[in-house]
């Protein structure tokens, strides 16, 4: 993986680049559509790469491993081939899934140990096995197993937790020395930052993630519930001390506000389930505010669900028409409204990469976070 530094901001951190690995070009910032269980939710894959258009698309380990299981990914030749995608896959290490099974597991140094929320069997993941698991779905980039910690979080556990994260992310590495790639592409590692919203805590683990030399990095365990300020204030601690050269993705962030504010902070990778889960619940985000269009308010506005025109859907559809698809419980009316809200985030984080090349992305990002924080 290459990455090119090709612009900073006069008035923030924020930074437009370039990441290229050899399924292509990525360019920065970026946000990528969370691609769960080998399907962006609800979107053929032909929208995905035509309307949505993305450089790349996010996987999930935990979930891939359960099904289909890496057996059948490995006969498919990988993710890319089962699913049908001949962009960039990201995938996470199951850190956070794990995470959010909390009455379901166990964690020791060793591991965790697991039960399946599908049929309760259990399973282990470690550092090793997880870098295995990630070399046979095959994605471009791959995360370190981590363990998120939850929010809020006491001092003691977030720093027994950090060194733990630390102690994984080494035995991550050793292994993945041992384990070759399988089709024929390199895969890209980037270790994770954690340390809950203890300042101290977040330098710490910065350092030693940055130390440790990896292509790129990752900041976890900032959307787990803690106030966006906090959010914030942890980001701008983390960036100051990763390095500049290589890019920084903030994993599972966030609304669009979230999303300009974290690029002013020198993020140049985002990932989040947002525009797809809010969108199947009719929450639609405009450059304008969010629209919920169940409200009977739209039940009559013939008006295009978005005049902006981004993707596809925004001017063949009507929110009237949309509204009424919720009314029915059309899947259809889920389909839509997911089009929308990607092609949305993805238009969000183009147009601040145009500015930061034009040199005013500050002010841009000002306008828009005022504008876009309404309910229409």
């Amino acid at each position: 993986m290459q990455f090119d530094l090709l612009s900073t901001d006069p008035e923030s951190k924020a930074r437009a680049g370039k990441i290229t690995t050899d399924h292509g070009v990525i360019e920065t910032p970026i946000f990528m559509p969370v691609g769960t269980v080998a399907t962006v939710k609800g979107v053929h894959q032909r929208e995905l790469k035509n309307d949505i258009n993305p450089d790349i698309i996010l996987g999930n380990t935990y979930h891939l491993y359960l099904r289909p299981q890496t057996p059948i990914l490995e006969k498919a030749g990988g993710l890319h081939k089962f699913m049908n995608w001949d962009r960039n896959i990201l995938t996470d290490s199951g850190g956070y899934q794990v995470y959010s099974l909390s009455a379901n597991r166990k964690i020791k140094e060793e591991g965790v140990k697991f039960k399946s929320h599908i049929d309760g069997s259990y399973h282990v993941f470690t550092p090793e096995n997880v870098m295995e698991i990630q070399r046979t779905i095959g994605a471009d980039i791959i995360m370190a197993f981590d363990e998120c910690t939850p929010y809020p979080c006491d001092y003691r556990y977030a720093k027994r937790s950090m060194h733990m994260t630390h102690r994984w992310l080494d035995r991550c590495m050793q292994h993945l020395e041992k384990v070759p790639v399988k089709y024929g592409y390199d895969q890209t590692f980037f270790p994770i930052v954690q340390g809950s919203t203890y300042k101290d805590l977040r330098r710490q683990s910065a350092e030693y993630i940055a130390n440790a030399g990896a292509e790129g990095n990752a900041i976890g365990g900032l959307s787990v519930g803690e106030p966006a300020e906090e959010m914030y204030a942890m980001t701008e601690v983390v960036t100051e001390i990763l390095p500049e050269d290589k890019p920084r993705y903030l994993m599972g962030v966030g609304t669009p506000i979230n999303i300009l504010e974290n690029i002013a902070l020198g993020i140049d990778m985002f990932d989040c389930v947002m525009p797809t889960r809010n969108g199947r619940n009719g929450m639609l985000f405009t450059a304008h505010g969010t629209i919920n269009i169940k409200n009977k308010k739209w039940e009559d506005d013939f008006s295009p669900i978005d005049e902006m025109a981004i993707t596809y859907v925004d001017t063949e559809y009507s929110k009237a028409y949309l509204k009424h698809l919720f009314s029915v419980n059309e899947m259809l009316g889920r389909q839509i409204a997911t089009i929308h809200n990607l092609g949305f985030y993805l238009w969000l984080t183009r147009e601040a990469r145009k500015h930061i090349l034009a040199g005013d992305f500050y002010s841009w990002k000002n306008m828009m976070v005022k504008q876009m924080d309404k309910r229409l």
